[in-house]
């Protein structure tokens, strides 16, 4: 059996928040993501699409009537990082509500997890899943 790549990110998360514009401000400034695209209307926001520096990203919007009602709040990420020690050290200066605290894990993993305004969780670290076989 030969080891291959993992195939760059499909799978995007996607949630919902009361503020979604402080979200997104949010996500930005202390998470790190990068805000690509954010359509309004009427000061909702009706999709958001932030991009994560190192590959893949989220989606998201404001809460609304829709066929697709999640719950702000309901979503738990894992975002994979070679930068979790700059990020941790953000989020903390944020005053963000750590969850868990950044540690050393097995297998080579060194990670942390944070709470979002609206109480989505985001794990961090430089664990990239196991390759396809």
């Amino acid at each position: 059996m030969t080891e291959k790549t993992p195939p760059p990110p499909t799978v995007w998360p996607t949630l919902r928040s009361h503020n979604a514009l402080a979200l997104i401000d949010w996500l930005e400034s202390v998470l790190g993501f990068q805000r690509t695209l954010v359509v309004e209307d009427d000061g909702l926001v009706e999709h958001a699409q932030l991009s994560w520096p190192e590959g893949g990203g989220i989606m998201l919007g404001s809460v609304r009537e829709s066929p697709w009602d999640i719950e702000p709040g309901r979503c738990g990420s894992y975002i994979v990082t070679d930068h979790a020690d700059e990020i941790y050290a953000r989020v903390q200066a944020a005053g963000a509500t750590i969850v868990q605290p950044l540690e050393d894990k097995d297998h080579d993993r060194r990670d942390f997890t944070v709470a979002d305004p609206d109480g989505n969780l985001w794990n961090l670290g430089a664990y990239r899943g196991e390759p396809n076989l």
